[in-house]
């Protein structure tokens, strides 16, 4: 059985085929809704492989071969034991339309089942499209390649944010806690770090912290604050110190500073603090960067909203409830949800490194917030499921206590992102439904 997609971006084809060969290029293609992790990546398209893990312990390794820069490359499956069942060649190919717009191909001659994978191809497309146009837009503001280190790259928007940036054509340097597992990573102790740990460094992206998910019991409200205000506090002080080290410094925040709820109250970066834990917690985490900011780094401080990804968060775990026609609001459906697709948040993230004139607070969510009946209601017709059944507001407090509740899953914050839309920043997608399609696979049509 064969199977051939292509489609046309809006960039030069020896642009498309260098972004294949850089690091990360597998992660930004792998759909989020695929129950898949990248074990490896291909260093090569003539001769490297790629390891992909599958549930159950299944492993799918794909070797690279034909490549002919920058027309085409293959891969085939390779996998022991498997490879009697399982046939598998993807031709990769590139097209030159004209100088500024190039066709990519891709046909798989495999026994999969095409239904399987056309949908796949599709997210490839529309985000190597996107990816491709963000770079640009990215270039045309004055971007140049920068050594970033990055802490929190084992989470969801750690993993896709260091894939995003490499294929972007910067250095990505991991800071983990463990011991590093390549020239790639340093250790970093984040109660005190290595004073030659940011040498050579252009910028930090700061994003490790405790999950907020949880009971707001004393332990885990103490436990939030210890995993954000010392660490980001000794951090910002190291980069300050570092003869020739960073100029930039990027944080990660939450819209949590502008408390649980504010009513229809239009929330911008210059709202006052709400109140609560949350909002507390917030405001000393984003007081802790003052360390860069006084050794004079541009400080950036990314108030994220509701990221929206099958692959973590509220998404990945409204997703199997919806999918199986048991969705529906949340209590009144009332409260205000200010969401943003992962991939906008991460196009903030790479902004917030190379555009001088952002510096502060910044609201990182969508410019069309919604209430929680529309998002539930939106998130059933993406998923062809009715959402009648709504979650009385007694579930979450079973789960979270009435503090925790309060402040997650009840909260209603209608924030905006005023200084993204002064600067003319481009969301790659400004509405839910459309946002919701692509991170599911279920486009129109």
């Amino acid at each position: 059985m064969g199977l051939t997609r292509s489609a046309v971006v809006a960039a030069p084809r020896s642009e498309v085929y260098a972004w294949h060969e850089r690091p990360g290029a597998i992660v930004r293609l792998t759909p989020p809704w695929m129950p898949v992790s990248i074990e490896q990546e291909a260093t090569d398209l003539s001769g490297g492989t790629a390891v992909l893990g599958f549930p159950l312990g299944f492993r799918w390794i794909a070797r690279h071969s034909s490549a002919e820069v920058p027309q085409r490359f293959v891969d085939e499956f390779d996998t022991p034991l498997a490879r009697q069942i399982v046939h598998w060649r993807h031709t990769h190919e590139f097209v030159a339309e004209d100088d500024d717009h190039t066709r990519v191909v891709d046909d798989i001659r495999s026994n999969v089942p095409g239904f399987l994978l056309r949908s796949m191809l599709e997210y490839r497309h529309r985000q190597l499209a996107d990816d491709l146009a963000a770079l640009q837009r990215a270039h045309a503001t004055g971007m140049r390649p920068l050594t970033v280190a990055v802490t929190g790259t084992h989470g969801t928007i750690g993993r896709s944010l260091c894939a995003l940036l490499s294929t972007s054509g910067h250095t990505v340097v991991k800071l983990v806690r463990g011991e590093p597992r390549g020239t790639d990573e340093r250790r970093w102790d984040p109660a005190s770090p290595d004073r030659s740990l940011l040498e050579g460094i252009d910028a930090v992206v700061h994003l490790a912290g405790a999950s907020i998910a949880g009971r707001f019991t004393p332990q885990h409200k103490q436990r939030l604050r210890d995993s954000r205000i010392g660490p980001t506090t000794a951090l910002a002080e190291l980069a300050a110190a570092t003869d020739g080290g960073p100029s930039v410094f990027v944080s990660a925040s939450a819209i949590g500073y502008y408390g649980a709820d504010r009513g229809d109250e239009e929330l911008t970066e210059s709202s006052a603090r709400g109140e609560g834990f949350l909002a507390e917690l917030v405001s000393d985490w984003e007081q802790a960067t003052e360390p860069a900011a006084a050794g004079g780094l541009r400080v950036v401080q990314v108030r994220t909203g509701l990221v929206q990804t099958p692959a973590g968060g509220t998404l990945k775990a409204l997703y199997p409830l919806f999918a199986a026609g048991l969705g529906g609001r949340l209590g009144s459906g009332e409260q205000w949800q200010a969401w943003i697709g992962i991939d906008d948040l991460l196009d903030i993230y790479h902004r917030a490194l190379y555009d001088d004139q952002l510096s502060g607070p910044v609201n990182a969510v969508a410019p069309a917030p919604v209430r929680n009946q529309d998002y539930a209601a939106v998130l059933a017709r993406v998923l062809h499921r009715p959402a009648l059944l709504p979650t009385p507001s007694f579930g979450p407090r079973l789960l979270l206590g009435a503090e925790g509740a309060g402040e997650l899953a009840e909260a209603s914050q209608r924030v905006v992102p005023t200084r993204l839309v002064e600067a003319g920043h481009v969301f790659r997608y400004a509405e839910l439904e459309p946002a919701l399609r692509h991170l599911l696979g279920r486009a129109q049509g």
